[in-house]
């Protein structure tokens, strides 16, 4: 054995011969350790025994060396070279005998940079919001600690089962109207469980919860005239977009210690309250294929996610729906190439994947501002069901207007940004009803109350799964910015209160979706044909106009009916379904519109059971009394209004 060397950072070495390679001791002061070739099959660090394995991929040959700090330091103990003599292809691969990991910390240097692992389960160094930070000071932590998840199963609800819900961790309970004790925190959406459970959501989105730089954001220079460049300040990312650390949960987003444990303990009393969880993923382009498979199929074992939402265009589609491990998570993107996923005539007895993209968001804008030439495309929107995915429906989102801002402005007003206003998309297609911004106009306040309820109706009643962005439900307006990716304040924040129009508007969602729960028309796992194939009198759907049977898909008309039959609802996999007959009058246009309504078989007759320009009660009427209509074979409904009748 050499002389062992006095210094802060201090090792002798021993090689032992070894069954199947080099065995090599290291003796610090106090503690002592051996370290042999490990095992390259998993990246990142795996635990077997007392053993500690630890894999990275380290391209082109750079040098590498694993560095170790104690708990809580940010100096470094002891540097151990992963040789290129044990490399398999580009990954490396060294395990540490017997070693006391909840003790240690560690990073990689490759090419005499500190960089975290890739693969990182969970870090130390950014436990603060907004803190500037370089990777050098960031830590992996070894997470071997074990979660007790108590019998937990996935819901693995069908998409037509589904209420969606977005939201960002930090901005659905920062504002200090939340009225929750850990805002912006994985326990503060926890303390608003009951509220998600009472408004009838059974499926949460969270925008990125992995590990990201807030701060810097670094931005492209952004042109303000013909000769002008305007050079981009380091803004903060807030919504957390860009490349991360995609194996760990974000600390500053835990009210603990443990985002781990925080984290896991969401998903389950989220389970426990019928409520499934999925994540929103962004993917680097440059991001490798094998990680994303990985990191996916890490956090459905490790977390018990339900789902994931792959933003961008870089994530391996293919090798994710084709993965067996993930045939019961749901995987939703703008698209998938069904026909290569699927042989010819296979239908999964469990839709898993899902097209969200903006196709039903440009639709029902253009038509809810009144715009010619979409009653066909929307007709078909609203009964679209493909039959080997599901379809997300949504008028809003985190990238555009909020609903309330949809009905408020003409423009989008994005200068806090800081970029000119030249940020954001120019085209939302919405309509200010008749003034910029805030008004007094009592008029004004009232028909955006209405063209709110009619956006919420176009996609409660559309048979794709709806989808709600935080904070629309109750009227929270971001002041017509429509991108507040850098607004960690009130203005991208959700206000819990406003005021006695937000409050019908919070009512009315509610009852709505406890509506469509119990009417199975609309949320059919099948496709309607728009055919009487039952041979019973009338088809599943039919569309009606000035005149019965005729829909009036002439390009100026922006008005249409729809009609359900009850007999075409379909059991799925809720058992013996029934439910009555409805007639959807969707008048999308500045003037009263006359609706010809179908005779119904039997003694039936039509009653009212919605009508958005109602104030009273919001304009639903409780089931068992709803209204008569005293005139059974025509309907008059005025501008700007969605009526459902129900017969009975």
């Amino acid at each position: 054995m050499g002389r062992k060397v006095q210094k802060k950072i201090s090792f002798v070495l021993e090689f032992e011969a070894m069954k199947g390679g080099n065995r090599l001791k290291k003796a610090e002061e106090g503690f002592s350790y051996y370290v042999k070739d490990g095992n390259p099959e998993r990246l990142g660090v795996t635990k077997t025994g007392r053993d500690v394995n630890f894999a990275v991929a380290v391209p082109d040959r750079k040098s590498c060396s694993l560095l170790l700090y104690r708990k809580g330091s940010s100096e470094v103990e002891a540097s151990i070279p992963l040789a290129t003599r044990s490399r398999y292809g580009d990954i490396r691969a060294v395990c540490i005998e017997k070693f006391p990991a909840e003790q240690y910390e560690y990073n990689y240097r490759i090419d005499g940079e500190v960089v975290p692992d890739p693969y990182g389960a969970c870090f130390r160094g950014g436990e603060t919001w907004g803190q500037a930070r370089e990777k050098k000071d960031m830590r992996s932590r070894f997470c071997f600690e074990r979660f007790s998840w108590e019998g937990d199963a996935p819901p693995e609800l069908p998409y037509e089962q589904c209420v969606m819900y977005s939201a960002h961790v930090r901005g659905f309970t920062m504002h200090s109207s939340s009225r929750v004790r850990h805002k912006g925190t994985f326990r503060g959406v926890e303390e608003k469980i009951p509220y998600l459970k009472e408004l009838g959501v059974n499926l949460l989105e969270l925008m990125p919860v992995y590990e990201f730089e807030e701060i810097p954001c670094e931005r492209e220079p952004v042109v303000l005239g013909a000769d002008q460049f305007k050079r981009q300040e380091q803004r903060m990312n807030y919504w957390g977009y860009g490349p991360g650390c995609y194996f760990a949960p974000k600390a500053s987003y835990a009210a603990s210690d443990n985002p781990v444990r925080e984290l896991k303990h969401l998903v389950k009393t989220l389970h426990q309250n019928g409520i499934e969880l999925v994540l929103e993923f962004y993917f680097a382009p440059e991001t490798s294929p094998r990680l994303i498979v990985d990191c996916i199929k890490y956090w459905v074992m490790e977390y018990h996610i339900d789902g994931i939402h792959m933003n961008g265009v870089w994530a391996p589609l293919m090798l994710l729906a084709r993965e067996p491990m993930l045939s019961h998570v749901k995987l939703m993107s703008e698209s998938f190439p069904v026909d290569e996923i699927y042989p010819r005539g296979y239908r999964p007895l469990f839709r898993n994947l899902a097209e969200y993209h903006d196709r039903f968001l440009i639709t029902a804008r253009r038509l809810l501002k009144g715009d010619e030439g979409q009653l066909m495309e929307f007709a078909n929107l609203v009964r679209r069901k493909p039959e080997r995915q599901g379809v997300i429906n949504y008028i809003s989102s985190h990238n555009g207007f909020t609903l309330a801002d949809l009905v408020s402005y003409d423009e989008k007003h994005n200068e806090a940004n800081g970029e000119g206003n030249l940020d954001g998309t120019s085209y939302n297609y919405s309509w200010n009803c008749g003034e910029e911004g805030p008004t007094n106009s009592r008029k004004i306040r009232r028909l955006r109350l209405r063209q709110s309820k009619n956006a919420l109706l176009t996609v409660l009643l559309s048979q794709g799964t709806p989808f709600l962005y935080s904070g629309d439900e109750m009227g929270n307006s971001q002041q017509g910015n429509n991108n507040v990716y850098c607004q960690d304040n009130e203005l991208g924040w959700v206000s819990w209160n406003n005021g006695k129009a937000g409050r019908m508007l919070q009512d009315f969602t509610k009852r709505m979706i406890a509506f469509r729960r119990s009417h199975p028309i609309f949320r059919q796992p099948e496709q309607l044909r728009v055919m009487d194939y039952l041979s019973c009198g009338c088809p599943d759907l039919s569309y009606h106009g000035n005149r019965a049977w005729y829909g009036g898909f002439e390009n100026p008309n922006r008005h249409l009916g729809m009609m359900y039959a009850a007999d075409y609802v379909s059991a799925g996999s809720e058992g013996t379904l029934s439910d009555d007959y409805f007639y959807v009058a969707y008048n999308f246009h500045g003037i009263s519109h006359e609706f010809a309504l179908p005779r119904l078989p039997g003694n039936r007759k039509w009653h009212v059971a919605v009508n958005t320009a109602v104030e009273e009660q919001d304009g639903i009427f409780e089931e068992g009394q709803e209204e008569l209509l005293e005139e059974q074979k025509t309907m008059v409904v005025t501008e700007h209004t969605i009526v459902v009748l129900i017969g009975k």
